[in-house]
């Protein structure tokens, strides 16, 4: 493993998903005797500090603001900060940071460097907005120049074949923290309800309101908890009202990681029926949590939910398909019992952070 390692990522906590979750557990399980890392992102809103020290990691936050032109220069900015220091190595969080790499490398500062695919957009999505040249070939290069690439699924393996790299791509999935997940402290739970429960950011990618729209064939003791925030919240909140679903829908907002666990415990089934996944997290932590999983069948999700087995599918854009897929676990009790048993077995053997971190430094980093 080099000695010193920066790494470019858009974001950091405060605001995490599955990227930045991934990179606090892996950096964490590094000793700092192995490897020091920085990192240099974004610094989205003036109360997030310029400098700070997380885990095993030295934040730097540059740029300001969270709007499109503010991502674009995010990268000039990216790259005169690393022209300014020596490292041994770079690693790139996600396809769009490939740019400040190849920037550097450009300009003579051609060191290996890491490419972590984690997308969770689309393919055409990701590239088609980027034929102007010369930002295509820009990551065409990116691609073929990288020393590796990790990607969280087979569905993003093949990005990196379909960009031209000729070496192996190695597949290691984003974890869960199982002791957290299985830790329960709940509140008086009326037997009553069935509670969804969701854990998106309001986009249209992760298919909410699809949910809101099955929850109109769906008896009226189901309710639906949307936990996060996101540019369709307002619009979500505006259908749901339309529909007359006041009673049954209830957005929680933006709930801190470390308090998600207690939600999902707090609730019956798990449901997303997103339009493309890179891999989804928040599909194992539910199951970490002993909740049984809908999902629809698209990127990387069929890496770890098989229908019947560890989580029910359901079509995409199909609100009615949604909803048989509720009523299919609230009716057949003997499968949901099934369901979670296998999902939760399978979470611990495979996707424990401390197993998915022993595979990055051993087949990543060669520690």
């Amino acid at each position: 493993m080099p000695k010193k390692v920066l790494i470019f990522s858009l974001s950091y906590f405060p605001m995490s998903g599955g990227a930045e979750v991934a990179l606090k557990e892996i950096t964490s399980r590094i000793s700092a005797n192995k490897s020091e890392f920085d990192m240099v992102t974004m610094r989205f809103d003036k109360s997030h500090l310029k400098f700070e020290k997380l885990g095993n990691i030295n934040i730097y936050r540059i740029s300001g603001g969270s709007g499109y032109l503010s991502k674009i220069l995010f990268i000039p900015q990216a790259t005169f900060f690393a022209l300014r220091r020596k490292y041994d190595f770079y690693w790139a969080m996600m396809t769009y940071m490939l740019f400040p790499v190849v920037l550097l490398r450009l300009l003579g500062k051609k060191i290996p460097y890491l490419l972590t695919l984690q997308d969770g957009d689309p393919y055409e999505h990701v590239f088609a907005r980027l034929r102007i040249l010369p930002f295509l070939p820009m990551l065409i290069y990116g691609f073929r120049h990288a020393s590796k690439i990790q990607a969280i699924s087979n569905f993003l393996a093949e990005w990196a074949k379909q960009m031209g790299y000729r070496g192996e791509v190695e597949v290691i999935p984003n974890g869960v923290d199982i002791k957290k997940f299985e830790i329960q402290d709940l509140r008086f739970k009326n037997e009553d309800e069935v509670v969804l429960i969701t854990t998106s950011r309001l986009v249209k990618k992760n298919g909410v309101g699809d949910v809101i729209e099955a929850m109109k064939f769906l008896p009226e003791n189901v309710k639906f908890r949307i936990l996060g925030t996101g540019p369709l919240e307002k619009g979500l909140k505006l259908k749901v009202n339309s529909l007359q679903l006041q009673h049954k829908v209830e957005f929680l907002g933006e709930i801190p990681h470390f308090d998600i666990s207690k939600c999902l415990h707090e609730a019956d089934i798990f449901i997303r029926p997103s339009l493309s996944e890179g891999q989804g997290i928040s599909f194992l932590e539910g199951m970490a949590a002993g909740l049984p999983v809908i999902a629809t069948p698209v990127g990387g999700i069929p890496d770890f939910l098989k229908d019947g087995e560890t989580g029910i599918f359901c079509e995409p854009n199909n609100p009615a398909s949604i909803a048989r897929a509720v009523q299919r676990l609230i009716a057949d009790e003997p499968l949901k019992k099934r369901i979670v048993d296998n999902a939760s077995r399978m979470v611990r053997e495979k996707y424990d952070w401390d197993l998915i971190a022993q595979e990055m430094k051993s087949r990543v980093f060669n520690i």
